[in-house]
């Protein structure tokens, strides 16, 4: 964004705010950034860290490279197959990547992704990893889930026309017409459910020519030669691909707008014999979350690590050889780069760093790099000292959303609580910076170069129109940005990357992140980590 952009952006912000009745707030409110250190990532991409010699060398049988999902499901499967001798160097303090948690004021709260659906059997993996954690059991024959760990009801809301209403799809007063195109959707949806297989993780299912097809050409086109022209409609599936993509309808492929939707519950508007989409029926779309998000998952996942887990250590290069594998790192406590020397080497790294950083790239990883496009993002954390006051409508949510806004929202941080009395909570506020009808500019640039305050004002500016007490309330606010967050799948991704089977590898590397499947979630990077682990036993 340029600077004219950004002035004329914080003018918008403010004149919401002012809009919105909100008054100053009695008192400043604190905050800033945290949660990720821009820094040390920045330093690798420099390169001013490459040219120092090893201060020490250790060795190890296997090197994880990266400690997000896919690091730390790697690191499980090894240690399920008997092998304990193995090293996962993450680059932050904490492991889990855009997975982890964190609090504010004593309270737990999301720096990222903040839950995780109920998986079906084409993500077994995922299933084996809830029954070891007891989250799911077999009763009467059937797989049941921990209530405790799912979403408590009421699951979600919209802001709009002035009131909370039930679920995210716009339905109060929306007019014949657009509850045609809402039943149309469905249909075609369905329909294409029947035709083709959709599954999570996308190695489960065959890239075959009318899903290249699809991923042939944007979303928003699909809809326009569909017919699907409302407005509200729109919207909401354009709130969806920013929500899981980063990205808006006009830039995603329509094989992703699609798999959405075909490869979990389908679409079912208000009135189908099926239910409502904005129905929470636990066994269609059954949500598991934590007052931390999936940082409740990747906690488990780190604990049994002990000293084999490395953090602030920052990859610098991964060199194969005929002996083994080299893996360079610098160490943010001593100060000082260790080489680390394995058999094998899995490299659970983004793959515009993997390029980076691995000698010699393989083809299928410099060809991956050559066509992934990250969608920058922003979680912000509001702490509040009281209870929100609440407009007309719908009862408080877990996920609580405003119609036509350049942020998704928020998440209570306590709705997972059993304690009902009102009182102080965190507000968990989602804002996507990749290109869409909302943001046209250099998101990244953005993150980089905008103080703490400007997304203070653009946050507050936002909340006040459901919640013009919030200002008043918040205490502190601490954001955390990701100047990558997740992979786009844009127009022709599947086609380049999304055709890989159940193992990525080329000699003594395997390469193991959500990025190898063409968009980010936990399902996708959990397995082709595990597989990742798993393959080397």
């Amino acid at each position: 964004m340029r600077r004219r952009g950004f002035l004329g952006a914080a003018a918008g912000a403010a004149g919401a705010l002012a809009l919105a009745g909100c008054e100053a707030p009695p008192q400043p409110i604190e905050g800033g950034f945290t949660g990720v250190d821009v820094a040390r990532g920045h330093a690798m991409r420099d390169g001013a860290l490459r040219s120092q010699a090893p201060a020490s060398v250790r060795r190890t049988r296997v090197v994880i490279a990266g400690g997000g999902v896919a690091g730390l499901a790697a690191a499980r499967a090894l240690r399920l197959a008997g092998i304990d001798d193995f090293a996962l160097l993450e680059l932050e303090d904490t492991a889990g990547g855009n997975a982890r948690g964190g609090s504010v004021g004593g309270i737990a709260c999301p720096l990222g992704a903040h839950y995780l659906p109920t998986p079906g059997d084409d993500a077994h993996e995922v299933q084996d990893l809830l029954e070891e954690l007891g989250l799911r059991r077999r009763v009467a024959g059937r797989w049941t889930y921990d209530e405790r760990h799912l979403c408590h009801s009421p699951q979600e809301r919209l802001f709009f026309r002035g009131e909370w209403q039930d679920g995210l799809l716009p339905v109060h007063d929306v007019g014949d017409g657009t509850l045609a195109q809402y039943r149309r959707f469905a249909q075609r949806i369905d329909a294409l459910q029947h035709a083709a297989h959709f599954a999570i993780p996308t190695l489960r299912f065959a890239v075959t020519p009318e899903l290249l097809a699809l991923d042939a050409v944007p979303f928003a086109g699909w809809l326009d030669r569909e017919g699907f022209d409302d407005a509200h409609l729109r919207w909401y599936l354009d709130y969806c691909c920013r929500d899981d993509y980063g990205a808006g309808i006009a830039q995603v492929s329509a094989w992703a707008g699609i798999h959405y939707f075909a490869s979990r519950h389908g679409f079912h508007a208000p009135g189908d014999a099926s239910g409502s989409v904005n129905d929470s029926n636990p066994d269609r779309d059954g949500v598991l979350t934590w007052p931390e998000g999936n940082g409740w998952l990747t906690k488990q996942l780190a604990a049994p690590l002990g000293e084999r887990l490395h953090t602030g250590q920052v990859v610098t290069r991964i060199a194969e050889g005929r002996g083994g594998v080299e893996v360079d790192a610098w160490d943010a406590a001593s100060k000082s780069l260790v080489r680390w020397q394995a058999e094998r080497c899995i490299v659970a790294l983004p793959v515009f760093i993997a390029a980076r950083v691995v000698e010699n790239p393989p083809p299928l990883l410099t060809s991956a790099a050559a066509h992934v496009r990250y969608a920058p993002w922003l979680v912000a954390n509001v702490q509040l000292r009281g209870p929100l006051a609440d407009r007309v409508g719908a009862a408080p949510s877990w996920d609580n959303v405003i119609y036509g806004t350049r942020g998704l929202g928020y998440v209570d941080a306590r709705h997972q609580t059993l304690d009902p009395t009102p009182r102080g909570t965190v507000l968990s506020w989602y804002r996507p910076l990749g290109p869409s009808s909302y943001d046209t500019g250099d998101g990244r640039q953005l993150l980089l170069e905008r103080p703490w305050t400007a997304w203070r004002d653009e946050l507050l500016a936002e909340l006040s129109v459901p919640h013009p007490d919030l200002p008043a309330l918040a205490t502190r606010i601490e954001i955390t940005r990701y100047g990558h967050a997740m992979s786009i799948p844009r127009p022709g991704l599947l086609a380049q990357i999304g055709a890989h089977g159940d193992r990525v590898a080329a000699g003594r590397l395997s390469f193991a992140h959500a990025d190898w499947s063409g968009y980010s979630i936990f399902e996708e990077a959990f397995t082709r980590g595990h597989i990742a682990g798993a393959s080397l036993a």
